[in-house]
């Protein structure tokens, strides 16, 4: 039985997006300056604080999910786990 992984994804994609601005905003960059800093489009950086699923993203989510990894951010004082149960053979 393969675990539906959209809902997930979502989820996912809701929690590391609004980790992601908040540790920009505690940074003090702007999206432009955060966005030339990882080598992206200001539109790209947008979309994943916004929580919007990406295919690459969605494709690596699947994979830890499916190995049954956890996903953890830790910016030394905050850690956001991010776990899923793998999917059945």
């Amino acid at each position: 039985m393969k675990i539906d992984s959209t809902v997930f994804n979502q989820q996912t994609m809701r929690t590391l997006g609004s980790a992601i601005r908040s540790r920009r905003k505690n940074l003090r960059l702007s999206q432009g300056e955060l966005a030339d800093l990882a080598g992206v489009s200001v539109n790209l950086l947008s979309q994943v604080e916004k929580g919007k699923t990406t295919t690459q993203i969605c494709k690596l989510l699947d994979i830890i999910s499916t190995l049954g990894l956890q996903f953890v951010l830790d910016d030394g004082k905050d850690r956001i786990l991010i776990k899923n149960e793998p999917a059945q053979r």
